[in-house]
């Protein structure tokens, strides 16, 4: 029997690619697991634990690629061991690779060193890209809600005790959170200078 898993890492991405990928595949409709929201390198994915749990020995799990199944070598290896130990193959788009076999389980674990080589360099990149982001000015993080002029005039109208943090939210069209955080903001800077 095949047992077909698919993974996407973010919940807005789609997973029709994959799942009629494993249909192409031979796999059953009814026998395709998925996990939205979730990456490789994250162990604790239920849809990987179920479709684990349904595959019995003789049977193939079967992903169209390598990286919707495991992003680190230690990963894939773990999971090439449960299958190990569960007599099941495992097909990755289409070529079958059988763990119980030598060159089989050699075949495995260089695909799980290219996938946590290729997870290696997208991490790489990111940092890359976001120093050069940083450097042009472009990455400041997260802008304050208010400006400098809105917040003098906040905290003026706080020290005037007339209003509540509820109705100063409102007049400012911010969340109390954001009241709270200014207070607590100026109070540290103030504890700052005084020492």
């Amino acid at each position: 029997m095949k047992i077909g898993y698919a993974r996407v890492s973010t919940v807005e991405q789609d997973l029709t690619i994959q799942q009629h990928g494993l249909e192409a595949l031979g796999v059953d409709p009814t026998y395709i697991f998925v996990d939205r929201g979730l990456t490789g390198t994250n162990r604790a994915r239920p849809g990987l634990r179920e479709a684990m749990a349904a595959v019995r020995a003789g049977d193939t799990l079967v992903v169209t690629k390598l990286d919707r199944l495991a992003r680190s070598l230690t990963d894939a290896r773990d999971i090439a061991d449960e299958l190990t130990r569960k007599g099941v193959a495992l097909s990755l788009g289409g070529s079958v690779y059988d763990p119980t076999d030598p060159v089989g389980r050699l075949l495995f674990n260089v695909l799980g060193m290219v996938a946590e080589f290729e997870s290696d360099l997208i991490r790489a990149r990111t940092r890359e890209g976001m120093a050069v982001a940083r450097a042009k000015g472009r990455l400041r993080g997260k802008q304050p809600k208010l400006s400098l002029p809105r917040r003098r005039h906040l905290l003026e109208l706080v020290d005037s005790g007339k209003y509540t943090q509820m109705e100063l939210a409102e007049l400012f069209a911010v969340s109390r959170t954001t009241i709270y955080r200014e207070i607590q903001r100026r109070a540290l800077q103030r504890a700052a200078k005084g020492r």
